[in-house]
């Protein structure tokens, strides 16, 4: 099929307009594999050689044409995932072995499922998993890891002889809600209550909300929002991620796929979240708050999506990590899937052994879960 592979460790290399035709291609996919959204990790900083995550896109080409690619890096740590492999590293070293560098497909800092394996038809698709293998069999790595496929790349991959990884995040599925009333309707009268009771005390504190879209958002905005977002990170004695460049990055290259949710009272901004949409879906992100209000993260980063994903027939909001809290939102739990290779055999069964069990576990949690299910008898 005359296909050749490179490896490009820029976006500038593929262009955006190749990289979002391929993009536009996929059955799933999402925001976060843009080329606005990536080219700002990297551009920013946020995602680059210096914070540990060296990009290393592999690219299938036919002729001049894009036919597939994957994110992929070269990581010398395993943080921003989603999906910890810390007990994994702290193995190979106790044995004396180097577990990183390592390779990842992911997109940075984001644990939303969506294609990894990019291709524009079966064939294309089948070279760059072809390539992939043939990558981290020479490169001398300990292991390779995709995070987050789509349930048939996972199949895929793991018919390429990768370790399948199940997880579990909820979301929230929109029934065709008239407004937020509608929803409630729909839940115990428990779950009902204690919602309405969450809402009433932000209102009964004074705190009123502005829902901004990117093509409304100010730099002043941008800069509120990333002040909160870092007190998030130092309640939690961490350092962010992302920086100020990213954020107004985004807000300046995909204004139609963010929205901030700022709180306000006494005509002073108190708190902020900030999510991801298209017209099919709503992907929460992060929030913040400068001042401390009960119930304020609840009403900022989850009742106030809920209600923009009802007023605009968004089908389905993606909560993102952990968080059985949010169950009692109306959110439910949805399985995720991660695949992993390791180059060392002895490690590879051994993670295969711990991986059985584990879904076992995983299967068993789901099922907990479901028997749980936050909403009222038909």
């Amino acid at each position: 099929m005359n296909y050749r592979t490179r490896i490009v460790s820029t976006l500038d290399e593929v262009g955006p307009a190749a990289w979002d035709a391929l993009v536009a291609t996929q059955e799933e996919s999402t925001p976060f594999l843009s080329y606005a959204f990536l080219h700002a990790l990297h551009a920013s900083g946020s995602a680059s050689a210096r914070t540990g995550w060296q990009p290393q896109y592999l690219t299938v080409w036919q002729g001049e044409r894009l036919a597939a690619a994957m994110p992929l890096y070269v990581k010398d740590h395993s943080y921003g995932e989603y999906v910890f492999d810390w007990a994994w590293a702290d193995a190979y070293r106790r044995s004396g072995m180097d577990y990183y560098p390592k390779l990842l497909s992911a997109i940075p800092f984001t644990p939303v499922a969506g294609n990894r394996l990019l291709a524009t038809d079966a064939d294309a698709r089948r070279v760059l998993v072809e390539a992939l293998c043939r990558l981290q069999e020479d490169n001398g790595l300990s292991s390779t890891h995709v995070l987050f496929p789509s349930e048939d790349e996972a199949a895929a991959l793991r018919d390429a002889g990768f370790l399948l990884r199940s997880g579990v995040q909820f979301h929230w599925l929109n029934q065709g809600y008239a407004d937020f009333d509608e929803f409630l309707a729909t839940l115990e009268q428990k779950k009902r209550k204690n919602i309405r009771a969450e809402r009433r005390k932000v209102q009964e504190a004074g705190v009123t909300f502005r829902q901004v879209r990117g093509e409304d958002a100010t730099d002043k905005d941008w800069r509120f929002f990333k002040r909160c977002y870092d007190s998030t990170y130092a309640s939690h004695y961490s350092t962010p991620y992302l920086n100020l460049d990213f954020f107004q990055r985004i807000g300046r290259d995909m204004p139609r796929n963010v929205l901030l949710v700022i709180a306000e009272r006494n005509g002073k901004p108190i708190a902020s979240s900030l999510v991801f949409y298209t017209a099919q879906a709503l992907y929460g992100r992060y929030w913040g708050a400068i001042e401390t209000v009960p119930c304020l993260h609840f009403e900022t980063a989850y009742y106030q999506p809920l209600e923009f994903c009802i007023a605009n027939r968004i089908a389905a909001f993606e909560g993102g990590a952990q968080g059985e809290h949010k169950m009692a939102r109306g959110f439910l739990p949805q399985r995720t899937w991660s695949a992993h290779w390791l180059s060392h055999p002895g490690f590879a069964d051994a993670v295969e052994d711990f991986l059985r069990q584990e879904r076992g576990g995983i299967d068993a949690y789901i099922d907990e879960l479901n028997e749980r299910n936050p909403f009222r008898e038909p």
